[in-house]
């Protein structure tokens, strides 16, 4: 009674987990249009659904493969992590708000938070500029870049563009 209970158990359990790798593999659907609207409304969550101490609330907005495009709001008083995409540039338009950004420069304390980016605490160098409603900035892959003093909330549109691989 005992070991059957206990496969009983363990099936479901290899079972479950069987269904949440299928579900992790599932390729996100496309999404080519949003509406004004629409990203009024994403805006509007983030301010609603951001918890406590979370440094970036991330929405997808747009997704063709290999290109996705995500909605990121960021507080005053919670820089987020410097980072370093390998195989992505970054395209980011400012939707709302104002913060500074650096780009360039080295990593400090840097760490894999992936197997193509990596994360740092800081940036030490690069070259820092004030950013606003209405900019748009182009972040070569394989360039660190952090955004810090945020003047109350900054809403941009971040969309990553593979590079190319070499030769092609």
């Amino acid at each position: 009674m005992r070991l059957t209970s206990l496969l009983t158990i363990a099936a479901a359990a290899f079972v479950a987990l069987a269904q949440q790798a299928g579900q992790q593999r599932t390729p996100a659907p496309e999404r080519t249009f949003t509406t004004a609207s629409e990203v009024a409304a994403m805006i509007e969550r983030a301010k609603n659904e951001r918890k406590p101490g979370q440094l970036n609330f991330v929405q997808p907005l747009l997704r063709l493969a290999p290109y996705t495009a995500n909605l990121e709001s960021r507080v005053e008083g919670l820089d987020t992590p410097a980072t370093l995409h390998e195989t992505e540039a970054e395209m980011i338009y400012v939707v709302e708000g104002a913060a500074v950004l650096t780009q360039g420069g080295k990593l400090v304390d840097e760490k894999r938070s992936n197997p193509t980016n990596l994360m740092g605490t800081r940036i030490e160098g690069g070259s820092s500029r004030r950013i606003a409603k209405g900019d748009y900035i182009f972040v070569p892959a394989n360039t660190a870049h952090s955004f810090t003093k945020t003047e109350g909330t900054i809403v941009i549109m971040s969309l990553h563009v593979p590079k190319e691989a070499s030769g092609k």
